[in-house]
């Protein structure tokens, strides 16, 4: 258990996460504070969010008063459309996602290990409403980002040497942002790097809320 810095919000990790979009990408986003990432979408740029219930071009949060029950992601949050929007099964959703059309998703989790494997869908002993499309998505979608507090509730890390949890892929995850800083790595043969970190929090603070092995590649201020 360890005390640590704040760092990012949960809004920030979201929009430091929409920095990794490019123009002409398809993009799902998680559960939980992935989905803050349709707020953070850069002016001009045009991005196509897919959600494993059945919509393509997902806008932005709507305004309060504004909502439409009918419209909601995979996560059941009311959600708005855009002019371009199209609606369809889950099954031609997931064709999509098996089919290795989607170029990036951003998901939540409760353990990545420090070999990109990720646990995210279940704490055995609890109760879980399903497996959702987690499993898919790390299998088949090109580029898997993470977005997570750095510790659980307790303080414990959650960028470990190996996941304790029930797996929903192995050696998949690409990049890890937290709301102390963010890991890469180049390949799937690399270990992870920390490349940044968040406003206010020192290597050592990484370095007390982390168990996993990592290297260490800031840029030069």
């Amino acid at each position: 258990m360890t005390d640590q810095p704040t760092g990012w919000t949960r809004d920030e990790m979201a929009a430091r996460a929409a920095r990794e979009l490019e123009d002409g990408y398809y993009v799902n986003l998680g559960i939980g504070i992935p989905t803050l990432v349709a707020n953070h979408i850069p002016e001009g740029m045009h991005v196509t969010l897919q959600s494993e219930n059945g919509m393509l071009g997902i806008g932005p949060f709507p305004l309060e008063g504004e909502e439409d029950a009918d419209l909601i992601n995979a996560g059941k949050q009311t959600i708005s459309e855009l002019e371009h929007s199209a609606y369809f099964d889950s099954a031609t959703s997931f064709g999509m996602i098996r089919g290795g059309h989607i170029d990036l998703t951003v998901l939540g989790a409760m353990e990545v290990a420090q070999n990109g494997d990720i646990a995210n869908w279940m704490i055995p002993g609890k109760m879980i409403k399903g497996m959702g499309g987690a499993m898919d998505l790390v299998a088949g979608v090109k580029k898997i980002i993470v977005v997570m507090d750095h510790t659980s509730k307790h303080g414990d890390p959650k960028f470990i040497p190996e996941c304790s949890l029930p797996l929903t892929g192995t050696n998949v995850v690409d990049m890890i942002i937290t709301n102390l800083g963010v890991f890469q790595r180049p390949d799937h043969d690399s270990a992870f790097r920390l490349i940044e970190l968040a406003p206010g929090v020192t290597e050592e603070d990484i370095a007390k809320s982390t168990s996993a092995q990592y290297e260490v590649a800031l840029a030069a201020a």
